[in-house]
């Protein structure tokens, strides 16, 4: 990805750029980043990529914000930040932070680097830097590489709430007639995922497979939280138990790599793509 020319990270971007990016497979369009969402029926939309597709054309994401605004596509969601509801639905209307583009400082067909503020009532809490990236698994497969780094910048300590549900990463999936199976690297079933870390958790359905990986350790320890039924998805939990604390100038990072096919794969071919996935594989 070509570099962009360097930008102030606390001012926003003032290039004139369309509010969406195209992302690219090999010049196929794959998905699409909303980063300065216009949506009705929500407050604050974080970015959010939708749709996301496989190679064949088929939708993998799911966008509803009349019925579940918490969770657009593909997307982080904070339920609270040092007090504030980083969710993006309509929470509590006094305390609702907002996700704010700030600067591209990579942007090209295959990925880019952006700079977002986290902010609310009237000063920033966090700057994140966000990378995503198309990666090629072969003819058959590609995976979306997301990574998160989110740096304290107020001058003093902060949490990242949400116990049971603990936010940050979230892929909301269309909703189906059957839910989709899920199963990990440990087990089968939701009962057996949800709410327990894993090396890697899939979804299949007789369209699509989605192979999630934690790509590093810290994000590896994180619990998986999992959704089968009427608002379907897979989120992989910061603050699982209790608040995650960020010190002043510190930074939480999380990466997670999707690999997105076309039909319904088995355990073990779940289990190959995913060690192509993470810095425990040897493809990374």
């Amino acid at each position: 990805m070509t570099p962009l020319p360097p930008s102030n990270p606390l001012t926003p971007s003032l290039t004139r750029r369309p509010p969406c990016t195209l992302l690219r497979h090999e010049g196929r369009v794959v998905g699409t980043y909303a980063h300065r969402p216009q949506l009705t029926g929500a407050l604050a939309p974080p970015p959010y990529l939708h749709p996301v597709r496989t190679l064949g054309g088929v939708t993998v994401t799911g966008l509803r914000p009349t019925e579940d605004p918490a969770h657009l596509g593909v997307s982080m969601a904070i339920p609270e930040v040092a007090g504030h509801d980083f969710r993006g639905g309509p929470g509590r209307r006094d305390h609702q932070g907002s996700q704010r583009h700030l600067s591209w400082l990579l942007r090209d067909p295959d990925g880019f680097v952006e700079e977002l503020a986290w902010a609310a009532g009237g000063r920033q809490l966090l700057l994140e830097r966000r990378t995503v990236a198309v990666r090629s698994l072969g003819a058959e497969c590609w995976a979306l590489d997301f990574t998160s780094a989110l740096t304290n910048v107020t001058g003093q300590e902060i949490a990242l709430g949400g116990a049971g549900h603990g936010g940050g990463f979230f892929w909301r999936v269309p909703r189906r007639p059957e839910s989709a199976h899920v199963f990990s690297a440990d087990g089968e079933g939701g009962a057996a995922v949800h709410g327990r870390p894993a090396d890697w958790l899939a979804l299949a359905t007789d369209d699509w497979t989605l192979v999630f990986a934690g790509a590093t350790g810290e994000t590896r320890a994180d619990p998986w939280c999992v959704r089968t039924g009427e608002h379907p998805g897979v989120g992989s939990a910061l603050a699982w138990e209790r608040p995650l604390p960020i010190a002043p100038a510190d930074t939480v990072t999380r990466r997670i790599v999707t690999a997105i096919a076309d039909g319904r794969l088995p355990h073990s071919a779940a289990a190959r793509l995913a060690t192509h996935l993470s810095d425990k594989g040897a493809a990374v």
